[in-house]
């Protein structure tokens, strides 16, 4: 390696760090079994190539490892696009896989909202949304989740695991994140088909 090109790969180095995809805040919170989770990050990427991310189920698993199994599903009766997705994971030696799947409406390239049917779902309740900002030269999404699983979770630790698993594995996730986006043109037009 040239004397040159070793100079430079320290700038190279804080360069991409100084844009990197950022974790702002989580917040999870427990009360009478209902789970909200909140939560603040930002993308280097625009907020049309982000929310092309989010809005395509099919590409989930390319950047959670908790999701074994996401597609995009057709729509339901009322011409809502569907979504079906099956984590898997394990709470201290308790592991299990679980399902969500429900209808999504969206306003492109500000909001997101999915909605499981708890008919369809391991859960009672859960109806996520996903806001997505400029902010900064690059894209801010503001997460809420409220949720009931409709299966045991061990009491008194469930906040604080499920806290764990997003700082933990969010950062992995979210920079896998910002790569697919800014592999998207940056100037896409989504379509809802």
């Amino acid at each position: 390696m040239s004397r040159g090109a070793l100079l430079a790969l320290p700038l190279l180095l804080w360069m991409s760090a100084a844009t990197a995809a950022e974790i702002r805040s989580i917040n999870v919170e427990h009360h009478k079994g209902r789970y909200t989770v909140s939560s603040e990050v930002w993308f280097d990427a625009t907020v049309a190539q982000v929310f092309e991310v989010f809005r395509h189920w099919d590409l989930s698993t390319q950047f959670s490892s908790a999701i074994a199994e996401s597609r995009d599903i057709a729509a339901d009766e009322y011409g809502r696009p569907g979504y079906y997705v099956r984590n898997e994971g394990c709470v201290l030696f308790f592991c299990r896989s679980f399902v969500r799947q429900g209808h999504v409406e969206l306003d492109v390239n500000e909001e997101l909202r999915a909605f499981a049917n708890p008919e369809l779902s391991d859960f009672k309740l859960s109806n996520e949304t996903w806001t997505f900002v400029v902010d900064d030269g690059g894209t801010v999404v503001r997460y809420r989740l409220l949720m009931e699983p409709d299966f045991w979770v061990p009491p008194g630790i469930g906040p604080y695991l499920i806290k764990r698993k997003f700082r933990n594995k969010g950062g992995d996730a979210i920079d896998r994140i910002e790569a697919i986006a800014q592999e998207i043109p940056a100037q896409v037009v989504p379509t809802l088909d």
